[in-house]
């Protein structure tokens, strides 16, 4: 009986003739690419879900130091005391999205005082990447007392001038913790002096060349700009730069003139590389605008004791959800639902005084989104 290895030989020798070497090798080499590739691949889970890493959303802007009354209903002068709160809109929106779980930096910059220097402690204490954070020796941080009206809404009185966060110059930009940015989130209080306009104009164009997605919200403080005419027309000039742009109700009429709140003032404001327009309505939710659809997402009853913040929980909370996915913003039951819980955040955050206090964390987003 003839054994295997005395078939081989044989064997090979038969069929030499039909063996195509070129194609076999070949095949060998795209074989050998598509496992490695495939390796590769898995690798890059396996990194993934040991860092557990999710896009990281840069805020830049002004942080400082509310002074919000103890009591409600009455004027500065009348009130019997204060309570201390850090606050600032880009600020509230990086510990926001800290507090959900998501990743965060912010970028501006602060006096080299007490202040100052307690900011970036509770930016810190939070999870907020402070790498960005350039102090000011000759400044003060800012700050600013707030009036609170008897329906929880409120009035600002600004000491700055000029504050720290006015005197941020372009070459003291972190550029790599820009660069490293997937959403770059901006208001407009630091376009108002040189040399921070120039530094916001900087940090824009980087984060934009980046890749990432700007996100603006302009947070209307008239009481800081030289005119309306002067906030207007600032606050319109980078309009067209950002792809997400949120605006409250009061700043809508501020900047359409317009003072009925409906589709076709919002719709005035939309430029073409806008991905989403969102207005929000206070006690009355939210509204949303693509360039397929567009419609309202309701708000939820609670007992409100100060707003102060809560547009920041909201597009901190919004931004925190579509930061890795992106594709939410073309498919509408899944923005609804996004603008639910953001609308939630927002809530929240007006049943406390103060801002950053107030925030949420994951948990008591999802617990009260259960309990209603």
């Amino acid at each position: 009986m003839t054994s295997k290895a005395a078939l081989n030989p044989l064997f090979f020798t038969l069929l030499e003739p039909y063996i195509n070497y070129s194609k076999l090798r070949s095949l060998f080499i795209l074989s050998t690419v598509f496992i490695l590739r495939s390796l590769e691949r898995k690798i890059d889970l396996v990194q993934m879900s040991s860092t557990g890493e999710k896009g990281l959303i840069v805020s830049f802007g002004e942080m400082l130091i509310d002074f919000v009354p103890t009591e409600s209903g009455v004027s500065l002068s009348e009130s019997s005391g204060f309570l201390k709160a850090p606050g600032g809109a880009p600020a509230n929106v990086a510990i926001a999205v800290s507090r959900l779980g998501g990743r965060a930096a912010f970028v501006g910059k602060l006096g080299d005082d007490e202040f100052g220097h307690m900011l970036a402690g509770i930016l810190r204490q939070n999870g907020v990447n402070d790498k960005g954070i350039n102090f000011d020796k000759g400044a003060r941080t800012a700050l600013a007392f707030v009036t609170l009206r008897s329906d929880g809404d409120r009035e600002f009185m600004f000491y700055r001038n000029p504050s720290a966060d006015m005197l941020l110059r372009p070459d003291e930009l972190n550029l790599e913790l820009i660069r490293s940015a997937k959403v770059f989130h901006y208001g407009s209080i630091s376009l108002i002096t040189e040399p921070c306009r120039s530094a916001h104009m900087k940090a824009m164009e980087v984060a934009k060349e980046a890749g990432a997605l700007l996100s603006y919200d302009p947070n209307l403080r008239e009481p800081l700009w030289p005119s309306s005419e002067e906030a207007r027309l600032q606050i319109l000039s980078i309009w067209d730069k950002a792809q997400i742009i949120k605006v409250s109700d009061v700043e809508l009429e501020f900047l359409t003139g317009n003072n009925t709140i409906d589709d076709d003032a919002a719709m005035s404001l939309w430029h073409p590389n806008l991905k989403l327009l969102l207005v929000t309505l206070g006690e009355r939710g939210c509204r949303y605008y693509t360039k397929k659809f567009h419609g309202t997402v309701e708000a939820f009853n609670v007992n409100t004791v100060d707003t102060t913040g809560a547009g920041d929980s909201f597009i901190g909370a919004f931004l925190s959800q579509i930061v890795d996915d992106q594709s939410v913003l073309e498919e509408e039951e899944r923005l609804r639902k996004v603008l639910k819980f953001a609308n939630a955040c927002g809530a929240i955050t007006t049943t406390k005084k103060g801002a950053i206090p107030a925030l949420p964390s994951d948990c008591e987003a999802h617990c009260f989104l259960k309990d209603k």
